[in-house]
């Protein structure tokens, strides 16, 4: 195999990660969109679309690459979006993060360590095919444009923001007369959820979406201060399944009922998981699911 060929060859291997790895990224974009909140360099909207910006320059990437057009412009791009991930899981080091990085969904999970290693390896690949002739076609600039609307077009229709979703902005499952009649009854009767600002969670252990939901919910509690101690969660399931929760959320462990009336607390989230409310002295104030949480209504919740 000649050097040109080999190239060639490795070239079109990496753009196709590129694209595979986007691809992934859309299949778990919930857990992505959470991982990139996690930070909290962004708004809980905002990192909405930092996540679908960052899968489309992927894939745009990946498209340039294996179309083998405007090589430098790629090539530099790829190097800029590698060095930019290296920074940021040095940063993930640092904060002493564990998690997977989400770099191929959760098909492939990857700890920050391993993460680095493996950018390293790209850009020592990438470093092989710095000079490389790209094919001059009066197309390559055709052929970006339509990268980039075809893989914004999508990635936003395959998942569209939530909080940009107006479907989701009413969806309402709490059945306030139930669950006032549950707070006055044992056993969350003891744990006065009637004083002051109170957050109330129904999830089923086993549901994933509650999980995600815990995270969220995780993240803001500790970025803005809210008491620990005010947050409860009402789970259906069995007291082993709530250790797997806490573990497969990574939410932080708060006070938790294992709710002893399974029809009754259906009825009340009208058979729908999660549902998260939000009490002032026993009035209900917010209540969300998972794709509905308002980050701007939490934090003035949370802060006032």
């Amino acid at each position: 195999m000649s050097p040109s060929i080999g190239k060639s060859a490795l070239k079109v291997l990496l753009g196709l990660m590129f694209i595979v790895s986007a691809i992934l990224k859309v299949v778990d974009m919930d857990q992505f969109e959470i991982y990139v909140y996690s930070y909290h360099f962004f708004s809980l909207n905002f990192s909405f679309l930092v996540a679908r910006a960052a899968i489309i320059l992927e894939l745009v990437l990946g498209i340039g690459l294996v179309s083998n057009t405007l090589h430098k412009l790629y090539w530099w791009g790829s190097m800029v979006m590698l060095a930019g991930y290296t920074l940021l899981l040095m940063y993930a080091l640092y904060l002493g993060r564990t998690d997977n990085c989400h770099c191929f969904g959760d098909f492939l999970q990857l700890d920050p360590k391993q993460s680095l290693v493996k950018n390293l390896v790209l850009l020592l690949l990438f470093l092989l095919i710095r000079k490389m002739e790209s094919w001059r076609t009066p197309f390559r600039w055709l052929i970006l444009c339509l990268a980039v609307m075809a893989s914004t077009i999508a990635v936003f229709v395959v998942s569209p923001p939530d909080n940009y979703t107006p479907a989701y902005a009413a969806e309402h499952n709490l059945q306030p007369e139930l669950f006032g009649a549950m707070l006055d009854d044992a056993p969350l009767d003891s744990l006065n959820l009637r004083e002051g600002k109170q957050v109330v969670c129904f999830f089923s252990t086993g549901c994933e979406y509650c999980q995600m939901a815990a995270r969220k919910l995780s993240l803001m509690q500790e970025y803005y201060g809210f008491p620990d101690d005010h947050v409860t969660y009402v789970f259906m399931g069995s007291e082993e399944g709530i250790s797997k929760f806490y573990e497969d959320s990574e939410s932080a462990q708060y006070r938790d009922v294992l709710y002893p009336d399974v029809v009754r607390l259906l009825k009340t989230v009208n058979g729908n998981f999660p549902v998260i409310v939000f009490l002032d002295n026993g009035e209900v104030v917010h209540e969300y699911g998972f794709r509905n949480m308002r980050e701007d209504e939490i934090k003035s919740f949370m802060a006032s």
